[in-house]
């Protein structure tokens, strides 16, 4: 994209406040302006404008009752963005989640030519399958169980039939109004052109959708990631669940059985668990989350298994099969044949990234083993054209992570800036009740690098918001490294996790000590206070200590 405007900078009299800017600047808008900023401090306005309009612009400020004066006017500045100005589009984005919203709003910003394709739904995951619809069903079941179990002595409350094609259509109609409001509507308020259909590499110049080919200077793929299915003898002969399946489900199953014991697994396991289904979840490994230091998986297991959640660890898939109504998944146990019926299978195994259709091998893009994007730190692909953010990489499958990436991507291809990605601050939150939180390095990971760390472990029993809500199952779980005294790791089990952790993600990025932590005020009566108290246990018997002393 080429832009030949003029750049002003007009001197304005008689602003005296914001409105007054305010005012201005719709003067100077009605007449093309662009990037129109006033300043009543300095007395003048800047703009960018098609030379035969300046004179009309000059004038509508006048009429608007504020004298313009001198102008200093320079020529447009030349900026191709594709470094192909024969090119359809400055940059062109597969796919319409978090990365490629976050890009295509930011390069519109820039001023390049931007089209977006999707072959399906607007939005990605997190909107349509994914965080919010998953979300608001575990509020739903929370409650739920609240009603039926809670720790109160004196409360008479109860829960009746779950009605799940109602909550549902709940669900439903909040994802159609998000999807709308956050996404499709944000297509014409910026402009960036929508092409429906699938997209497919020609070149590493050129995609084709529907028959009809596109040119662009760069390409940003983000098609995301898909629920990935094992290769178990059977499964793909029994009408199983998956993560987008479970969550339109009409009728509570009686039995869910769940091949995995992830993050998605545990929040659909609780979810039904809470709604009523008897949940077993199945998996390969010895250990629950074993990507976490063994205080946080034992907590995890703990608590859910104290709600009613049966755990297999150790198993060894046989097969799959159906029996009328019943799914039957049979299983090897420390040597034993296991066999565990339900109405429903869900399988939560992970996922794998979207990029089977895209004849990337045309553009001379690599792909890993699991099909995923190999990007470089600047989240470029083997092609200079080519970038990649987002689930298809297969980093951090958090859609604020996806964001941050589309961001950074434009700044590469579009500035040739050379921004690296930088994920080593990335919270990640698993919605369960107890929820669980982390950010930065577990302590194995610490020591695997030859940190010399020391550590903190705070059963939930000591921390006074858990006492008052009668929930003790959790724990808080420092790192600290021993040399700088900086916290490096904090992993946390607790109601209201997700939200503590961003006080922890502040302190690990922006290297707080075990001491800034002590001496700061935490509201008492808040589970952030766990932070703390989980820096004061580094050195002391927290259980000791009167309420609020630190």
């Amino acid at each position: 994209m080429t832009n030949g405007k003029i750049n002003v900078t007009l001197q304005v009299s008689g602003m005296t406040c914001t409105d007054c800017e305010n005012q201005v600047t719709e003067a100077l808008e009605s007449q093309g302006a662009e990037n129109a900023k006033a300043d009543y401090r300095r007395g003048q306005a800047t703009f960018e404008i098609e030379e035969e309009r300046f004179v009309d612009a000059k004038q509508a400020v006048d009429e608007a009752g504020y004298p313009a004066g001198e102008a200093e006017v320079k020529p447009g500045e030349q900026i191709t963005f594709s470094g192909n100005p024969s090119a359809d589009y400055d940059l062109l984005i597969i796919g319409s989640g978090g990365a490629a919203f976050s890009a295509a709003i930011k390069a519109v910003e820039k001023g390049a030519n931007v089209a977006m394709v999707e072959r399906g739904t607007i939005g990605g995951t997190c909107v349509n399958i994914g965080c919010v619809p998953s979300k608001t069903l575990l509020r739903a079941g929370e409650i739920n169980h609240l009603a039926d179990q809670h720790p109160f002595a004196g409360l008479d409350t109860q829960a009746g039939q779950v009605d799940l094609a109602a909550l549902t259509s709940q669900k439903d109609e909040l994802v159609e109004g998000m999807r709308q409001q956050k996404y499709i509507d944000l297509i014409d308020d910026y402009g960036f052109d929508l092409i429906r259909g699938e997209a497919a590499f020609v070149d590493e110049r050129t995609v084709e959708v529907n028959g009809q080919q596109y040119t662009a200077g760069k390409f940003l793929v983000s098609t995301g990631a898909a629920p990935f299915v094992p290769p178990i003898p059977g499964l793909k002969d029994v009408d199983f669940l998956t993560s987008t399946t479970a969550l339109e489900l009409m009728e509570v199953p009686e039995k869910l059985a769940v091949i995995g014991s992830g993050y998605i697994a545990m929040e659909l396991g609780q979810l039904f668990r809470n709604l009523g289904s008897d949940v077993t979840l199945m998996q390969r490994s010895d250990r629950l989350l074993k990507e976490y230091d063994p205080e946080i998986s034992e907590a995890v297991d703990k608590a859910l298994t104290k709600q009613g959640l049966n755990f297999m660890t150790g198993v060894t898939y046989k097969k799959v099969e159906q029996d009328g109504e019943t799914k039957k998944v049979y299983l090897e146990v420390n040597g034993e044949e296991r066999i565990i019926e339900a109405d429903q299978v869900l399988v939560a195994a992970g996922r794998r990234p979207n990029t089977e259709t895209l004849n990337l091998t045309a553009a001379g893009v690599e792909t890993g083993k699991r099909g995923e994007i190999v990007v470089d730190d600047y989240l470029q692909t083997s092609s200079p054209t080519v970038y990649a953010a987002g689930d298809v990489t297969l980093g951090p499958q958090f859609v604020y992570v996806a964001a941050y990436e589309g961001g950074v991507v434009v700044e590469n291809a579009l500035d040739s800036a050379t921004k690296k990605v930088d994920l080593r601050f990335v919270p990640g939150v698993t919605f369960t009740n107890p929820s669980i939180a982390t950010v930065g390095l577990t302590e194995q990971q610490a020591r695997n690098r030859g940190i010399d760390v020391k550590t903190s472990v705070l059963p939930l029993e000591n921390v006074p918001r858990a006492l008052v809500n009668h929930k003790t199952n959790g724990v808080f779980k420092l790192i600290v490294d021993n040399g700088s005294q900086k916290i490096i790791g904090a992993h946390v089990v607790a109601e209201n996790a997700g939200d503590v952790i961003y006080g922890a993600t502040l302190a690990v990025q922006f290297g707080l000590t075990a001491d800034d932590l002590k001496n700061s005020m935490a509201p008492y009566l808040t589970m952030a206070e766990g932070l703390k108290l989980a820096a004061i246990t580094l050195d002391k018997d927290v259980s000791k200590l009167s309420c609020c002393a630190g």
